[in-house]
């Protein structure tokens, strides 16, 4: 596995998103299948983990601490806490850093390790001073329980805000050749202040793969039944997309899933995708796209084919809310 670097943090060019082994897309492996998962895709070469408090109620962080306990040493950890104001009581920073600690506390505890190599505010709490979270965060720094910290689905301000405080080491949003909303400005204050950007669902919650059609469908508790990009009518519209995919696929002797990988590597080598699979091929899939080498003329051939290309539907936390609300069928 090729390398890149989150600031100071190098890691493997592609990382391991471990949600979906706990909860996201219907029906989760069992506990020793998520193991072995973890452990495949360490053995591959991965060696950026993502995971975060509020997956499955913390069962996800404790799936990766045991997966991944005796080579600690060899892989960086990523993990994220929520908060909001109403949580801290009386609001204070020292408050802050109280109630944001014995959160770290309880995500070390099961991931089974003493400091987590980077640790996100999951979204930005538009309550709570992103100047105050940056000064927690540097204290923890200073404490070595964590090695760095980022933002979640931040602004370009906040993301400026809180690193005059104290710097972060990586910006993590959505990001896909499906949803590039952050390429006018996040991502090119990310590059000017040497902060890492890791896009979550850079395969567009497996739409990218190629394999999702207007018959597939989604039960239980499954965030794909919300996504508006899943819709049926949406799936058709989006089909000269996948077919510009499945056209470089071919002459790439790739996967369509692995040329969206290389297009997102090729934009700019500080971007660090996580996709999370819970297939052993589409782990393997994922991990060589590292290898897909675009030229800058095969680049910017798709480039020009996408401007012409509209997007038809969307993933927001709002349509992900709705999801509690529908029975399993």
């Amino acid at each position: 596995m090729k390398t890149r670097k989150l600031r100071d943090l190098e890691v493997s060019a592609i990382g391991y998103g471990c949600m979906g082994l706990s909860m996201g897309y219907g029906a989760a492996p069992d506990k020793a299948e998520a193991l072995r998962l973890l452990r495949y895709a360490y053995d591959l070469g991965y060696t950026l983990f993502d995971t975060a408090e509020r997956y499955a109620m913390g069962a996800n962080e404790a799936l990766v601490g045991e997966a991944l306990q005796d080579v600690r040493n060899n892989v960086a950890l990523a993990t994220k806490f929520m908060i909001e104001k109403s949580d801290i009581g009386h609001y204070s920073k020292e408050n802050l850093f109280r109630h944001i600690k014995g959160k770290l506390e309880q995500s070390l505890g099961r991931l089974r390790t003493d400091h987590v190599e980077l640790y996100y505010q999951h979204r930005v709490n538009k309550d709570i001073p992103v100047e105050d979270i940056a000064w927690v965060m540097g204290e923890l720094i200073q404490e070595g329980k964590i090695r760095g910290w980022g933002q979640s689905q931040a602004t370009a301000e906040e993301i400026r805000r809180a690193h005059a405080v104290t710097p972060l080491t990586a910006v993590q949003s959505e990001y896909s050749i499906m949803e590039r909303q952050f390429e006018a400005d996040v991502i090119p204050v990310c590059e000017a202040l040497n902060i890492g950007f890791v896009p979550f669902s850079p395969l567009a919650n497996g739409f990218l793969s190629g394999k999702i059609s207007a018959d597939t469908t989604f039960k239980g508790i499954d965030a794909r039944r919300v996504i508006t990009r899943f819709d049926k009518d949406n799936i058709k519209a989006n089909q000269p997309l996948l077919d510009l995919l499945h056209h470089f696929a071919r002459e790439k002797n790739a996967t369509p899933a692995q040329i969206s990988l290389a297009w997102m590597l090729h934009k700019k080598d500080f971007v660090v995708p996580v996709p999370g699979s819970r297939n052993r091929e589409r782990i393997y899939e994922n991990f060589g796209a590292a290898a897909v080498t675009l030229s800058r003329d095969e680049f910017a051939a798709i480039e020009t084919a996408l401007s012409t290309i509209k997007i038809h539907g969307n993933r927001t936390d709002e349509d992900l809310a709705r999801l509690r609300t529908l029975t399993a069928e």
